[in-house]
């Protein structure tokens, strides 16, 4: 990707890939629109994110990965699939070089829009 220019929106960051890169990219940013359909595109850390109730996913394409932010915490069932794909950080790493786990990236964000809307609902019992 073209470093000089930074990404205003997720169709100008995917944009910037080889094709076979952007396939991959496309899939997973319809893949987290499916799982959160009330959730908001935007570009942070020049990476595609989306935004409910707070920060819920960000994804990146690198060299040989896919980097997915943030990690699911605190969920056994998917502790030992998601140790498998651990990176630096909490984040987890999709290699390019093996198949995607679109289905392991819905479940994720299933899992951080329920938690995103229960902190907003604690936030606002507290009020």
């Amino acid at each position: 990707m073209n470093t000089d220019q930074k990404p205003q929106n997720i169709d100008e960051y995917i944009a910037g890939f080889p094709p076979d890169v952007q396939e991959i990219l496309q899939k997973i940013r319809m893949t987290v629109k499916k799982a959160a359909p009330d959730a908001q595109e935007t570009i942070k850390y020049q990476m595609p994110a989306y935004m409910l109730n707070g920060n819920l996913v960000y994804f990146a394409a690198f060299k040989n990965h896919i980097g997915f932010f943030p990690p699911v915490t605190g969920n056994e069932k998917l502790k030992n699939e998601l140790s498998v794909y651990e990176g630096p950080k909490g984040s987890l790493k999709f290699p390019l070089d093996k198949p995607i786990p679109y289905d392991l990236i819905r479940r994720i964000v299933i899992i951080r829009v329920r938690e995103n809307l229960e902190r907003a609902g604690a936030k606002q019992k507290k009020n």
